[in-house]
């Protein structure tokens, strides 16, 4: 990155890759996770966790699957346009299930649920987790209930989480899809970040990138970038790495409102954030002088 020397960072504090090192244990990250674990330890069979494009769901997955990676065996499903069969073809060759028996999907599903057992009775949980869940077709979505169906009389065979944008929630309150809908027991929807938790979301991913200088981003700056990036993560990234690099290009070490209006402007979902104009601000100040005037001769000051 062209600019890291020149704010003396070692990596890159705002990319846009989903990096469990850049975590940060924000509140609805927090209790999102805190939601999974206590759920999956619970032995519950479908979990979601939904959040608007940008808020971290990718993240908090990498993260999940780095905390949890020695209890389980799990499978990643990261591409949401898998077909049924292939999603019974990508979690059997992830539990160990012979390849040559893949074409037949009726024996694959019983060779699956057999091999579930095997390694339950070797002590090995399975999870599935399912990053943008809500583009999943229907009969993806319904091969994942009936496998969360799979059971001993007293624990499931595996655990699902699905992560998607709030597109599943509606698809989820269609009458084809009730049964998945009565199968997830527990959910968690993501917010945006609040302007002060923003300030600090800045402040550590670039401590976290190396950086030991004096404060880059200030109180002003990162209110723009809030108003600007409407709380969402990745905005956040994408505008701090082109002030970044603004800055850089007019040999500027100091973050200034200019140089966020210009990042703004380049960044076509950032919302715009106004400039208060001087003459908006003389105009006030002229009606609150005059309402307090008429007050006075009025007798009620």
């Amino acid at each position: 990155m062209i600019y890291l020397k020149h704010f003396g960072l070692e990596k890159a504090p705002f990319s846009l890759t989903a990096d469990p090192r850049f975590y940060i244990d924000f509140i609805p990250h927090k209790e999102a996770l805190q939601v999974i674990t206590t759920a999956l330890s619970l032995g519950e069979g479908i979990l979601k966790i939904t959040g608007e494009v940008g808020t971290g769901k990718t993240l908090l997955c990498n993260k999940l699957q780095q905390e949890i990676s020695e209890q389980y065996l799990i499978c990643n499903i990261d591409n949401p346009y898998l077909t049924a069969h292939e999603l019974r073809c990508a979690l059997a060759d992830k539990i160990g299930v012979q390849k040559e028996n893949f074409d037949d999907q009726f024996l694959l599903t019983g060779l699956i649920k057999t091999r579930l057992l095997t390694l339950l009775d070797q002590g090995k949980k399975v999870l599935v987790l399912v990053d943008e869940a809500q583009a999943l077709p229907d009969s993806t979505l319904e091969a994942l209930r009936l496998f969360s169906n799979l059971e001993t009389e007293s624990q499931k065979l595996l655990q699902v989480v699905l992560f998607a944008q709030p597109e599943l929630d509606v698809r989820l309150a269609e009458t084809k899809l009730r049964q998945l809908r009565q199968r997830i027991t527990f959910s968690y929807q993501l917010r945006a970040l609040s302007e002060k938790e923003i300030e600090h979301y800045i402040t550590q991913r670039l401590k976290q990138a190396g950086y030991r200088g004096a404060l880059l981003f200030n109180r002003k700056v990162c209110r723009k970038i809030s108003q600007a990036s409407r709380g969402i993560p990745r905005l956040i990234n994408v505008l701090c790495h082109k002030i970044l690099m603004i800055s850089y290009g007019q040999q500027h070490y100091q973050i200034t409102s200019k140089l966020v209006h210009q990042a703004i402007k380049d960044t076509e979902d950032a919302y715009p954030v106004q400039k208060l104009k001087y003459w908006w601000v003389v105009l006030c100040s002229f009606v609150l002088l005059n309402a307090v005037l008429l007050l006075w001769w009025k007798g009620l000051l």
